[in-house]
């Protein structure tokens, strides 16, 4: 079918709905008329204001309001389109309106600048005109008092001649015959009115009647919402009574002592000093310091601008407020006798606290886990012959050295208690030492005298070592043979101490404010932070002020060494004081003050210092040190925990004890340390750093325990330092990579080489020594020199494959990746086995 054959083309013609002919053509010339009927396309125009999802859901979900041959998955992507578009569309609009935004901002904060050049360049020429002006009125000022005072010496010269002159004048002609020195009132009044009216004085009288407070102005606020005092007023009406007399009075400067802290803000200096802000800082600033009112400024600069206004310094430190608790030096007669402390001392598992049972005639021990001390204990005990005497059992453990430290530095005589069938220990010679340290004298108690291997002299020749003669030996230190199973030499052991307490002499004042030592301190769930004090200097009674360490409180109850409620605890007596608002550190001492400002006052200045010191050495770090320090921590493992405590001296021994585990690859770091029971906080805490929580006789409370099953926190439990410390050391000794060790397993010799299709080159060996395995390591050594290690490809007896090759026995190896084999070559065949590391 041509296109010049008259017959028209497919296609739509007449409007909708109009029939028309198509003429279709087939092969071998064959023909059709078909009738087509065509309809215009109906468009539908949204109204305004539809919602566009109604629109898009219109034209997906119904297929006759879409246009023809469009699918609904070719729809969804051109509303998608279409969306994406608006989207991108509204987004530039945006970045437009920004950038537009920004450089408006950038105009107005230029336009800003030129303003205020301008207006300091308009203030710099008034302040200049202004004191212009200033200096021309002085001048003027100047001249007229000038005239003033010539006129006044005309004046007085005149006087005594016009008196002379006219002797009998009569009163009625006195206003008329006035002398020419003393001029008539009406011209004084004149010339008033003259000065009020001048051009510096606009408002005449009205200035001096507004310098008066009318009830008016003290509703209103008025002078711009400044209401001025009553003195300031007077000085005013001084000021204008002292001008309209001709003269000027200064006024008397009042010298003030002043006093500066280390550090102190502008403006409280100015207030300490009564000058105007203003003043010290132009002075400041004269002094090239560009400070405001708000800046503070050290205490050489204050004394720099006291002394410029004339006024006295009175330096004081932040220091000062701990002067109430200043050391009072006793009267000898207010001075009576006091019990000994006495502290014992000694090894672990030495019979210390057995010992102490004997004499106490209790069971302290029966209830102590795992049978050792682990607690810093205090206890009074009254001799048969009605004397009293103040007993502190130390732990014997290695990780309670600071207990023990504690102990010797409070107490008056040292009990050093050694078994005589274990002689001297390590924590024997550390208990000497601390005796020594503190100066204070010994007792050496050797127990366990009624077992059958006990060798006291052992025990007295190994004393000797660390210079601690006895008396046996011809020295000066007491020593007695004690049992404290059979209670053997517990009279002579109480015998001893007095004697040696009645040569101390040992006298204390009753009378004063109270002053004692921390033994031990925790965090009781029903009574709140409890510390055991001893008692060193006056009494302690219920109701007192005290503070100790960074905390203060009020004394609501005493409880004694038996549990029983106390009024009061005199010198060398040991309670427990309940009412603080924290717990304190072990050690820390306690002071009685009079008020409790004073010991809030005390405790918050020691809590900031201690912020200080902790700030400082931290700053005191260089970045030098900070990247060394990093470098060096690469390769060093780090087992977290979190401890918690019953008592703050366990918890000071687990930190130390927990600080001595570890090497150069793996250590222990303690998140946080505390005192009371497991809370929420310490589980948050350890979830954050995937850190074991750790409970030394303490537990968890409810919602801890919800938190940890929650975040799946493990949260341990231990009585005994003995199990915590090796459990802390097997975990970390976890961290420790495991050393890879070589096992050699034989040698085997190379006697010729072959070359196998699809293997390569073949070793044709005899196993000279042990024994050739396929999956063990392998090494090539030509002259004794290592050419390859590697792993065999195959390891082949006659033409099968084995796992193994004794020795005697030929057979044939390939290496993996590797072809470069000689004969007499040497084949090192070796195992490689992997040993778990430890911590020692």
């Amino acid at each position: 079918m041509s296109d010049s054959d008259g017959k028209k083309t497919l296609g739509i013609r007449g409007g909708a709905g109009r029939p028309g002919n198509v003429k279709q053509s087939f092969s071998h010339g064959r023909t059709k008329n078909v009738v087509v009927e065509t309809k215009r396309k109906r468009v539908v125009v949204p109204k305004p204001g539809a919602g566009k999802a109604n629109v898009s859901s219109a034209a997906v979900g119904d297929p006759s309001r879409r246009p023809a041959g469009i699918s609904d998955a070719e729809m969804e992507r051109r509303l998608a389109a279409l969306k994406l578009a608006k989207a991108r569309e509204a987004e530039d609009a945006a970045k437009r309106e920004a950038e537009e935004k920004a450089r408006a901002e950038e105009r107005a904060r230029r336009r800003a600048e030129i303003d205020a050049k301008e207006a300091e360049e308009r203030e710099r020429e008034e302040r200049a005109k202004a004191k212009a002006a200033e200096e021309e009125r002085a001048r003027k000022e100047a001249e007229i008092a000038k005239e003033r005072a010539e006129s006044a010496k005309v004046a007085e010269k005149a006087a005594p001649r016009a008196a002379a002159a006219e002797p009998a004048a009569s009163p009625a002609s006195e206003p008329s015959s006035r002398g020419p020195g003393r001029p008539s009132s009406a011209p004084r009044k004149n010339d008033r009115d003259s000065r009020n009216e001048r051009p510096g004085n606009k408002s005449g009288d009205d200035k001096r009647r507004s310098g008066k407070l009318t009830l008016n102005q003290a509703l209103r606020g008025g002078e711009g919402g400044r209401q001025r005092s009553m003195a300031s007023m007077k000085r005013k009406q001084e000021r204008a009574r002292q001008k309209a007399m001709g003269g000027q009075v200064e006024r008397e400067k009042v010298v003030r002592d002043v006093q500066v802290p280390e550090a102190i803000v502008v403006s409280e200096l100015a207030n300490r000093m009564a000058e105007r802000v203003g003043e010290v800082v132009k002075a400041l600033m004269k002094m090239g310091m560009m400070v405001t009112q708000n800046q503070t400024i050290d205490a050489d600069t204050a004394e720099l601008i006291i002394d410029e206004f004339g006024h006295n310094i009175v330096r004081v430190s932040d220091s000062d407020v701990e002067d109430v608790i200043a050391q009072v030096d006793d009267n000898e007669k207010d001075l009576v006798s006091r019990p000994p402390v006495i502290t014992v001392m000694g090894h672990v598992d030495h019979g210390k606290t057995s010992l102490l049972d004997a004499i106490r005639k209790s069971k302290v021990v029966s209830g102590e886990a795992g049978g050792i001390t682990q607690h810093i204990g205090a206890y009074q005990v009254k001799a048969d012959n009605g004397a009293l005497l103040t007993f502190l059992d130390t732990p014997g453990h290695a990780a309670f050295t600071s207990m023990r430290a504690r102990g010797a530095q409070v107490t008056d005589i040292v009990v050093l208690v050694v078994a005589a069938d274990d002689a001297v220990m390590p924590q024997t010679i550390e208990a000497i030492h601390h005796a020594k340290a503190a100066g204070v004298p010994m007792i050496v108690a050797i127990n366990k005298i009624d077992r059958p291997e006990a060798d006291p002299d052992k025990v007295r020749v190994d004393l000797l070592q660390q210079e601690v003669i006895v008396e046996k030996m011809s020295g000066e230190v007491q020593d007695v043979e004690v049992s404290a199973i059979n209670g053997t030499g517990l009279d002579e052991l109480l015998e001893a101490i007095a004697l040696q307490a009645e040569l101390l002499d040992l006298k204390a004042n009753p009378d004063r404010a109270a002053s004692g030592a921390v033994i031990e301190a925790q965090l009781d769930v029903g009574r709140g932070p409890v510390a055991t004090v001893l008692v060193q200097n006056g009494t302690l009674n219920q109701g007192d002020i005290f503070v100790v360490g960074e905390q203060w409180g009020r004394v609501r109850a005493l409880v004694d060494d038996k549990g029983g409620r106390i009024k009061s605890a005199g010198p060398s007596v040991p309670c427990e004081v309940l009412g603080l608002n924290g717990t304190p550190e072990a050690g820390d001492v306690l002071n009685v003050v009079e008020t409790e400002a004073q010991a809030r006052e005390i405790a918050d200045y020691r809590a900031h210092a201690a912020k200080e010191k902790r700030a400082a050495l931290g700053a005191a770090t260089t970045l030098e040190q900070l990247m060394a320090k990093a470098k060096d921590d690469e390769n060093v493992s780090e087992l977290p925990i979190l401890v918690k405590t019953d008592v703050q001296g366990s918890a000071e021994a687990i930190v130390q004890a927990m600080e001595k585990i570890g090497n150069d690859e793996v250590r222990v770091r303690v998140l946080h340390s505390g005192v009371g029971a497991i809370t929420e906080s310490d589980v948050s805490l350890a979830e954050a750093s995937s850190a074991p929580v750790i409970g030394f006789n303490v537990r968890a409370n409810a919602p801890a325990r919800n938190a940890a099953n929650q975040k799946g926190v493990e949260i341990r439990y231990y009585s005994v330092i003995y199990d915590l410390v090796d459990d802390v050391k097997a975990a970390a000794s976890g961290l420790l990579s495991a050393e890879i060790r070589e096992k050699f397993i034989g040698y085997a010799s190379i006697k010729e080489v072959f070359k196998v299709t699809g293997v390569g080159r073949v070793a044709g060996c005899i196993v000279t020594e042990g024994v050739a395995r396929r999956s063990a390591g392998v090494r090539l050594l030509r002259d004794n020199v290592v050419i390859h290690e590697g792993t065999l490809k195959t390891l082949k007896r006659f033409k099968d494959e084995v796992k193994e090759v004794q020795s005697g026995q030929e057979c044939g190896m390939a290496f993996e990746a590797y072809e470069d084999i000689r004969p007499d070559d040497v084949i090192e065949i070796f195992e490689r086995e992997t040993v778990e590391r430890t911590l020692s």
